[in-house]
């Protein structure tokens, strides 16, 4: 989430013409799912925009599942049909509770649902991402997928949310990420799921966007994401080129794969969402496929469009009649406008000192999550799971992948750096990484 309220990589230990109604018919349990295919979502032949909300009730703290409690969401559904959106996107999901009726109600309210498959324990943690990416980890993120791969209107899985930010040091967790949106598109591949798309949302920094980006889209096709998405505040009371979005829509043509805004809706005065007019245009449809605006309930950070009061009663802001307006001003365009039909990939960035990462190393898979693409994932561990940061027990990558920038000799080699081109992550350097976090944490006790 926007100005810290990070769901994936918190630090936990270290610290497009048709309406809604026109494009998505109400359906008594089921939407027909979306695809990704070149540079575009489609429902069919039909090119689909996303034009959404964030939804986490109680902000990153709250610890909660809007999505298990029909109460809430089918209170919140009503005011989703109200302001037109056709998908949200939920930051955290308790992978061992019931989604079946809210995630019916949405499919027959025409919403579409794209999720974190994180959640503050079970995630990678940014400043420490070798022993977090581990098999209790994946095992977790996996059970996500089993749970919501049955819904139809399941849209996307985001494999990470801001872990790399502008921190120094942060880029050195783009490989784990990386290697994580590949272990879930592969997981849903082997479980015979329909292609549910991947992908990472990315923090709006100007250091690193497009390092980023280019990243998530480089090296053989089993290892680039099925879309891109970042966070952008940029857009506060100004326009398109104020803003610096025709800068970036210059950028991002000819990436190759969709682009979406994940979070966008600066609040520094108040906001009548332009985004959307940008958004719909002919501007930017050929390279965005839309966006999602942060957020619905009104949080410490300031951002709802909405206020719930302690007894659950729903009070509509200014910004919620603001936003409304917008979406039904700006309807998503007609045709493909201006969509490629081919997916293609783009050169990895190179490595340097903003960007600490080997284009051409990425870690395996822990051996121990093996088993999870044959058997299944099983339960998940939910909020109540002990968390799995440090959970060296559980098994975690012992080698690298080398030659993942581009096909052909080299790729499936093993190698002494970790991804960063810094660490050996063979089996001496876990006993001895492995040892020395003993030994932290030992001395930690005793202080």
């Amino acid at each position: 989430m926007h100005a810290g309220l990070v769901l994936s990589g918190l630090v936990a230990l270290v610290a497009a013409t048709p309406t809604v109604e026109k494009q998505l018919p109400n359906r008594a349990a089921s939407l027909p799912a979306v695809t990704a295919s070149g540079n575009a979502f489609w429902v069919g032949n039909e090119r689909f925009y996303i034009r959404g909300i964030d939804y986490q009730p109680g902000g990153s703290s709250s610890d909660d599942d809007p999505l298990a409690h029909p109460d809430i969401c089918l209170r919140d559904i009503a005011k989703f049909k109200k302001l037109g959106v056709n998908t949200i996107r939920v930051y955290m999901v308790d992978n061992t509770l019931d989604h079946d009726e809210c995630m019916t109600a949405l499919a027959e309210a025409g919403i579409y649902l794209v999720l974190d498959a994180n959640t503050p324990k079970y995630s990678i943690n940014r400043k420490d991402p070798f022993p977090s990416y581990n098999g209790a980890y994946l095992q977790n993120v996996f059970a996500t997928i089993d749970v919501f791969q049955k819904y139809d209107n399941t849209l996307a899985f985001f494999s990470g949310n801001e872990v790399i930010n502008e921190e120094p040091g942060t880029t050195i967790s783009a490989p784990y990420v990386k290697a994580v949106t590949r272990d879930m598109r592969r997981y849903i591949k082997e479980r015979k799921y329909r292609g549910i798309p991947v992908g990472y949302s990315a923090a709006d920094v100007s250091e690193n966007r497009m390092q980023t980006a280019h990243y998530f889209n480089c090296g053989p096709d089993d290892t680039r994401s099925d879309f891109f998405a970042f966070n952008d505040y940029s857009w506060c009371s100004s326009n398109y080129t104020v803003a610096g979005w025709d800068r970036k829509v210059a950028n991002f043509t000819g990436y190759g794969l969709p682009i979406f805004l994940s979070e966008y809706g600066c609040n520094t005065n108040k906001r009548d969402f332009g985004e959307v007019e940008a958004l719909m245009s002919s501007e930017m449809t050929g390279v965005y496929s839309g966006g999602l605006m942060y957020e619905y309930t009104m949080e410490t950070n300031k951002y709802g469009i909405v206020k719930i009061s302690s007894s659950g009663e729903v009070t509509e802001l200014d910004e919620f009649a603001n936003f409304r307006s917008a979406l039904a001003k700006y309807p998503a365009p007609s045709g493909t406008a201006g969509a490629t039909a081919t997916t293609s990939a783009v050169d990895c960035p190179a490595q340097d000192a903003a960007w600490e990462v080997d284009p051409d190393i990425l870690p395996a898979m822990p051996t121990t999550a093996e088993k999870y693409f044959s058997e299944g994932a099983g339960t998940g561990q939910g909020f109540a799971g002990l968390g799995s940061q440090t959970d060296w027990d559980s098994g975690v990558s012992a080698q690298n992948i080398t030659g993942t920038s581009k096909s052909g000799p080299g790729a499936g080699s093993g190698t002494s750096e970790d991804a960063a081109g810094r660490l050996n992550l063979g089996a001496g350097a876990i006993f001895v990484t492995g040892g020395a976090l003993a030994f932290s944490l030992f001395g930690t006790l005793l202080l």
